[in-house]
């Protein structure tokens, strides 16, 4: 029953997000599958206007996906969406038009002050890996911070 809140919840930061009117609405076309307790799993068909002008998948795109994505496995752990400190992506194959990706991503670590969280992007047709990466977050969102 955990795991059934846990999707639940997930669905419900993603339908929150894809209703906004901030730049987090860009990833309302991936659909929550799976996920809870420091994980958070979707799936997107690539479509026209997701591509670059070579005809792939964009790569900011990709990267405004991971990074919504492991902030969404972070909340599901119960833990504030915090401030991204690091975000990494490392591209290995394209997605094309029609293609359906998988995004799991996952909670490593979440501390006092820092949460990690990593991610993979596949093609679900081969598996093959599109990208993966993966952020770090500061979640000490009670403490002022000091430049």
């Amino acid at each position: 029953m955990a795991a059934k809140r846990g999707v639940d919840f997930l669905k419900t930061v993603a339908e929150y997000s894809a209703k906004c009117k901030s730049f987090d609405r860009v990833v309302h076309m991936v659909k929550i599958t799976d996920g809870g307790d420091g994980r958070c799993v979707g799936e997107f068909t690539v479509e026209t206007e997701h591509l670059n002008r070579k005809g792939s998948l964009h790569g900011g795109l990709t990267a405004a996906i991971l990074d919504n994505i492991t902030t969404y496995a972070l909340m599901s752990k119960g833990s504030h969406p915090g401030v991204s400190t690091s975000l990494n992506v490392s591209y290995l194959a394209a997605a094309m038009p029609g293609d359906i990706v998988e995004v799991d991503a996952n909670t490593v670590r979440a501390g006092r002050k820092l949460a990690y969280i990593e991610c993979v992007l596949r093609r679900k047709s081969d598996g093959a890996v599109i990208a993966t990466g993966g952020q770090t977050k500061f979640v000490d969102m009670h403490q002022d911070a000091k430049n």
